[in-house]
């Protein structure tokens, strides 16, 4: 089989031809895969632009120089970055700190053991821990002791009045009056 020049010719330019889609479609890729990219890690549309251009016009230095460049962090991670920093800010907001020291304390903690600030009273009725302000014991509804009658709710002053069997009840007090 004798060497011809053209079929030399033809495969050549078949190989520069498929060289030359080949690059084409590399770099079309890398402009697609820039502007996707971008658009990830970036809001404001002028940086979208550029790193597109750049990638666009320079080709592979200009990819090169996108990922130097480009946000460290996408735009999604940025979200979820800001939404653990907020949970952490209120995990700590919340956490209950003494009034007295402003060392965190815990939540059934009577005194505080650092500054003996008193934190919480028991309920004489229940035992239970309540707040200080509280005048009534928001578990069994039992009034604290030498509590007036007026500042309880309507419904607590309805109630009928504890007797130790000495003292007369509201009807027996209002039934002695009317006679």
């Amino acid at each position: 089989m004798p060497f011809d020049p053209s079929s030399l010719s033809n495969f050549m330019l078949f190989l520069a031809a498929w060289g030359g889609a080949f690059i084409a479609a590399l770099w079309l890729s890398l402009i697609i895969w820039t502007y996707r990219d971008i658009r990830q890690r970036a809001r404001d549309p002028l940086a979208r632009i550029l790193a597109v251009l750049v990638t666009a016009v320079l080709f592979l230095p200009g990819i090169v120089i996108y990922l130097i460049l480009r946000p460290p962090r996408t735009l999604e991670d940025e979200y979820q970055h800001t939404l653990e920093e907020e949970a952490l800010l209120q995990a700590i907001e919340e956490s209950t700190v003494c009034p007295g020291c402003g060392r965190r304390i815990k939540e059934n903690w009577k005194i505080c053991p650092n500054c003996h600030t008193k934190l919480r009273k028991v309920c004489h009725q229940c035992g239970k821990l309540m707040e200080l302000p509280w005048n009534l014991c928001p578990y069994c509804g039992t009034p604290e002791p030498g509590m007036r009658r007026e500042n309880l709710t309507l419904d607590e002053a309805l109630r009928p009045i504890p007797t130790d069997g000495n003292e007369q009840t509201e009807s027996e007090a209002e039934e002695a009056q009317e006679k």
